[in-house]
């Protein structure tokens, strides 16, 4: 499994001008054959901060994500949005049952 952390940095105007777009995003790409999840989130004690956390069953399904027509739309929104950072990080990992 592949899993991405990503944190991005930005204003909440830019966020709430985002919705859309990250809705959209969401949406799609959990509808993308390999997804098994795909989520963003504001954390609560900094709303100027997304985290997103993706799953992915193996590495094509992810580079193909990268070229999905959702995924251009995305980055024109963000482009229009400019995050003040971005933090991306990509694991290949192995779930286990501790319990």
């Amino acid at each position: 499994m592949i899993v991405v952390n990503a944190i991005v940095k930005s204003s909440q105007e830019a966020i709430n001008a985002m919705q859309s777009a990250i809705a959209a995003m969401e949406t799609a790409s959990r509808a993308e054959e390999g997804c098994l999840d795909y989520t963003f989130s504001i954390e609560l004690s900094d709303p100027t901060v997304i985290r997103i956390t993706e799953k992915w069953d193996n590495l094509e399904s992810l580079q193909a994500h990268f070229n999905t027509p959702h995924m251009a739309e995305f980055q024109a929104a963000m482009g229009a949005n400019p995050p003040e950072s971005m933090d991306a990080h990509f694991y290949e990992v192995e779930e286990i049952h501790p319990f």
